[in-house]
């Protein structure tokens, strides 16, 4: 496998992200992770197709209420090693690294914060894991399982990702946001890919969404969603509801998870797909509030 990364001098002018980098050896890849507080873990898993700098504004919230805030870069994105060939990636893969990351950081009594692919791959490990996890948030995410059709904007999505010849990750993240980004978070976005060649991964995951039933990851997304029918421990959803393709997907998950009645789930009006960009310190300050009330 061909591994491409990014120098880290391309980090350089990333604002308000004062954390330094710690890394873990999975085999030949490398996977990056920054961290803040001591306490609990909060393991905030980012998506498509940003870094965890998507969590800048929740990490400090976090870490100041009393808890360990640890915010990974998925292979493929942030500080994280890069294989340059699309064939490289797949939805096993990602959960597969994943799970490997959490066992040699020996992470347990998480609660998990998961948004667009973090949910994918956040909640088959929580499924799949169940003793490593305590809570779990969703933010603008969701499990597909291939029982339904896909939407009509998220087709168009995987179409762009793969046909346009240029992959503007910052411009991306700011098309779903409701506010507008300053230069230099767009320009904190595109770090960590210097040129095209390192966007693999970014370009690989809207065709790794099961959207048909003989996609290779639907018999596991079927067994985790079955798991998901019997979790009882706290869950919660906080979504912005100006996001065209996941805003209404919080429904379907309270109506499923057993763990989601009675909780105080949130809908953030002005917040859109990158609720982290739009809602952070409110979505963190959620979070806190709801774990303080979930407390065993």
């Amino acid at each position: 496998m061909k591994l491409l990364r990014t120098p880290e001098e391309r980090f350089s002018a990333v604002p308000d992200f004062p954390y330094a980098p710690a890394y873990t050896q999975l085999d030949e890849i490398r996977m990056a992770h920054v961290e803040a507080g001591d306490g609990p873990v909060v393991l905030m898993l980012h998506g498509e197709p940003t870094w965890s700098f998507l969590y800048r504004k929740m990490i400090p919230v976090f870490a100041g209420a009393g808890f360990r805030a640890v915010a990974p870069d998925l292979v493929g994105f942030g500080r994280s090693d890069k294989p340059a060939r699309l064939e490289d990636y797949s939805y096993a893969g990602h959960v597969a690294w994943m799970l490997e990351w959490l066992e040699k950081n020996e992470l347990e009594d998480i609660t998990l914060v998961c948004q667009d692919w973090g949910s994918l791959i956040g909640l088959r490990l929580a499924a799949e894991h169940p003793h490593r996890f305590s809570r779990i948030a969703v933010a603008n995410g969701f499990l597909p399982i291939a029982d339904r059709p896909a939407p009509i904007a998220f087709k168009a999505w995987r179409t762009f990702a793969r046909y346009a010849p240029v992959f503007p990750t910052g411009r991306i993240v700011q098309a779903g946001t409701v506010g507008k980004l300053s230069a230099e978070a767009v320009a904190a976005y595109d770090a960590p890919f210097p040129s095209e060649k390192y966007k693999a991964g970014a370009r690989a995951f809207p065709r790794l969404v099961p959207t048909s039933p003989d996609d290779p990851a639907v018999p596991a997304n079927r067994a985790a969603w079955k798991a998901l029918g019997n979790w009882d421990r706290p869950f919660l959803t906080a979504f912005g509801k100006k996001d065209p393709i996941l805003g209404w997907a919080d429904k379907l998950l309270q109506r499923h998870v057993p763990g989601a009645k009675g909780q105080p789930h949130r809908d953030l009006e002005n917040a859109s797909h990158f609720v982290q960009e739009d809602a952070g310190e409110e979505l963190a300050e959620i979070v806190v509030e709801w774990c303080r009330g979930t407390a065993g």
